[in-house]
C-alpha cells in the first residue's frame, strides 16, 4: 500500500472514473444481484442516496439522489431521472436526517478520512435507516489493481466492524461480494492492459469481460448479523442507523 494524500487520492479517483464513465454504457439496477435486496427495502425507503454509484447505480436511477465526482456518470444518471449533484462523500451538501437507504458500494476504501465520511453518511441518514455498505477487507491480499484504481486501504474486518459500531450502525446482514476476478494471474494482465492499452482493455471489458461477469453472478447469500470474515475479498453490509 502507498500512502496518499486526500488530495492525490481525489485526483487520482477522479482522473480514473472520468475517464472510465465517459467510455462505459450505464448498466442498470436490476441486472446486478443486489436487486433483490434494494427492492426488499424500497417500500419503506422513499428517500434515497446513492453515493459514488458512477454507472453501476444500485439503486432504482428515477427520483433517487446520486453524488459523484464524475460529470459523466452524473449526466447519464440525470437522463434517465436521476437527482444527480457533483460533490464529495467528505461533505454531503444534504441535510441531516434526509434518507431512508443510503448506499455507498465500493466508495469508503477510496477516502483517507474515512471516519469524517462515515460520519457524514449517518448524519444524513434518517435515524432508522438502512445504509448499505460494500468495501474490499484484509490487507493481506492487497494487490496491484487495488493501487490503480484509487483505493486507500483494505479494511481489517475486526476494525471496520467497530468503526461502523463507533457511528451508530448496527449490522443486520451480511454477504460476500463483489465481480473481481478470483485469479491473481488474470488480474495482473487486466491490469497490465489497462496501463498500457487502455483504449483496448476498456473496449474489451465494456464489451466482453462485464456481461460474462454479470451473466456469472451469484445469487446474494445473506447471512444475519456478520459472517465469518477471515477469508472474505469483499463484503456487504446491511446497517441500521440507530
Amino acid at each position: 500500500m502507498h500512502a496518499r494524500s486526500e488530495s492525490q487520492l481525489f485526483e487520482a479517483n477522479r482522473a480514473f472514473y472520468e475517464g472510465l464513465w465517459s467510455q462505459t454504457p450505464l448498466i442498470g439496477p436490476h441486472r446486478f444481484n443486489t436487486w433483490p435486496l434494494v427492492q426488499s427495502i424500497l417500500p419503506r425507503a422513499p428517500r434515497r442516496l446513492e453515493i459514488a454509484p458512477g454507472l453501476r447505480p444500485r439503486l432504482p436511477i428515477a427520483d433517487t439522489h446520486f453524488l459523484d465526482i464524475s460529470s459523466a456518470a452524473l449526466t447519464k444518471l440525470a437522463k434517465l431521472g436521476g437527482r444527480t449533484t457533483k460533490g464529495s462523500i467528505l461533505n454531503l451538501p444534504y441535510p441531516s436526517d434526509s434518507f431512508d437507504l443510503v448506499a455507498l458500494f465500493d466508495i469508503i476504501e477510496h477516502v483517507d478520512a474515512d471516519d469524517t465520511a462515515l460520519a457524514e453518511v449517518t448524519r444524513v441518514a434518517a435515524p432508522g435507516a438502512t445504509v448499505l455498505i460494500a468495501t474490499p477487507l484484509n490487507p493481506a491480499i492487497w494487490n496491484g489493481f487495488d493501487t490503480y484504481v484509487g483505493h486507500c486501504r483494505r479494511y481489517e474486518p475486526d476494525k471496520l466492524l467497530a468503526k461502523l459500531a463507533v457511528h451508530g450502525l448496527v449490522i443486520e446482514q451480511s454477504a460476500r461480494y463483489g465481480l473481481q476476478p478470483k485469479s491473481s494471474r488474470l488480474l495482473d494482465v487486466g491490469l497490465w492492459f489497462l496501463t498500457h492499452r487502455r483504449r483496448k482493455a476498456l473496449f474489451f471489458y465494456n464489451r466482453l469481460i462485464m456481461p460474462l461477469l454479470m451473466r456469472r453472478q451469484k445469487p446474494l447469500d445473506l447471512r444475519p448479523g456478520v459472517l465469518p470474515l477471515t477469508d472474505v475479498d469483499e463484503v456487504l453490509l446491511v446497517c441500521r442507523k440507530y
